[in-house]
């Protein structure tokens, strides 16, 4: 049995959602298929979707720069009929307490050469700013249970802050919004289905066979898998020419209630997403009353690596919720440590320098938008269309290994240069966490 198509997207969350919407867009006939039972059910789902723009790199922050109008223009961006239940984007801002291995010229560079609004916060201005905060520097991370943890601090911590960042409330939702304007530009998804082989012939990708039989044939395929793409990388016998590695990491999202004082601070009724890796620990709002908790992969935590994402706990584990909530009330006093865990648990794919490959691969037509590091949630909008240059480029003869495509990117007019997330580069200027 058999069935033919022009693209096969492998993977629905919002990576994979956003290419197959840019890809119809671009006049190609495209079919998603999916693990799951619907859009954004893997990785998406367990994402605190922070749209920030401290990356070190050039390309990393004006990629997110971007997005971040994308994200203010959901709708548009979209092309969604009115009444459609969106996902929102909630400029709080971004603030990043000082961290002498991330200093804030790493990013202000840059910040200054694209146009990204900031202000520096010596200590006084932070408490001024955020009064729920303890602005002691503890650097380096400690386990909680280290007779150092709860040292005096040795100094007192500035920040550097973003205005125009935030966070998306509903990451799912953001994935669904993606798929349905793709479905409205005759993408198909097939759901809870797998890939079992890739069919090449003549040195390139002809389609891929699914776990019920159907041969899908197709001569571009891209693997949007998440932490499942290194096993459709096997199965495509491609990765042999990467410099970069990349391997599935499970990582834990915390919900906890805000302290009664986190929202008293005069005029300002959003406080910010506040990226602390002093501590090691990153805290966004969830509304008003409650906050989510994450961790920075600080060096004295053990990572959880996976060889099969199928095999990770689904749920929060006694340890790490106790770890990264009790770090969170060190910084913000008035929080309690609940005894029971509450949150979710994910997996993504990290590369060794925290940054995602977006290229072609040795094999002919077989694309990767994967190694998205937990940190590309908020370039969703953007990485559809940087794949949609990157293909129509590729298939259309240009040598992009060799001479690589650039995007212009539509509301801010920057350009960006592809091998920035080659399969080929030297590992990049990383901060050795999430925070890319």
């Amino acid at each position: 049995m058999g069935e033919s198509t022009d693209v096969v997207v492998v993977g629905a969350g919002v990576i994979g959602s956003s290419i197959a919407l840019e890809l119809a867009r671009s006049g190609l006939q495209v079919v998603v298929v999916d693990k799951f039972g619907g859009a954004g059910n893997g990785s998406t789902s367990a994402s605190s979707a922070v749209v920030r723009f401290t990356y070190p790199t050039i390309a990393g922050v004006t990629a997110a720069w971007e997005s971040r109008h994308c994200w203010e223009a959901w709708r548009d961006h979209l092309q969604a009929p009115a009444g459609e239940p969106l996902a929102a984007f909630h400029r709080c801002g971004v603030t990043m307490l000082d961290v002498d291995f991330a200093p804030a010229a790493l990013f202000t560079r840059h910040f200054d050469n694209i146009g990204v609004p900031y202000e520096k916060w010596d200590a006084q201005e932070l408490s001024k700013r955020l009064p729920a905060l303890d602005t002691g520097q503890y650097f380096p991370p400690r386990p909680v249970d280290d007779d150092e943890f709860f040292a005096d601090a040795s100094a007192r911590l500035g920040a550097l802050h973003t205005p125009d960042g935030g966070f998306v409330d509903d990451p799912q939702l953001a994935a669904h919004n993606l798929a349905a304007a793709a479905q409205r530009h005759g993408a198909a998804f097939r759901w809870k289905t797998q890939v079992t082989a890739v069919i090449r012939r003549g040195g390139r990708v002809r389609g891929v066979r699914l776990a019920e039989g159907t041969e899908l044939s197709a001569a571009v395929i891209v693997n949007a898998a998440g932490p499942w793409s290194g096993q459709l990388n096997r199965l495509a016998d491609v990765g042999g020419d990467f410099t970069i590695g990349l391997r599935p990491l499970r990582q834990e999202v915390h919900h906890v209630a805000a302290p009664a004082d986190y929202h008293d601070n005069g005029d300002n009724h959003h406080l910010p997403v506040l990226a602390d890796m002093d501590l090691g620990t990153y805290i966004r709002p969830e509304g008003r009353e409650f906050l989510l908790v994450g961790g920075t992969e600080p060096e004295c935590d053990p990572l959880e690596w996976l060889d099969d994402p199928d095999d990770a706990n689904p749920l929060p584990t006694v340890s790490q919720f106790r770890t990264q909530v009790t770090r969170a009330a060190r910084r913000l006093p008035g929080l309690r440590v609940p005894n029971k865990p509450r949150g979710v648990a994910g997996v993504y794919d990290v590369t060794d320098d925290w940054t995602p490959i977006y290229d072609r691969t040795e094999l002919a037509g077989f694309y990767v938008a994967i190694g998205t590091s937990g940190n590309q949630f908020k370039n969703a909008p953007l990485v559809g269309r940087l794949m949609t240059t990157l293909i129509h480029g590729v298939e259309s003869g240009h040598d992009h290994d060799h001479s690589p495509l650039t995007h212009t990117c539509e509301h801010t007019g920057h350009t960006i240069n592809l091998s920035a997330f080659s399969r080929r580069r030297q590992p990049t200027t990383s901060t050795g966490t999430v925070l890319g």
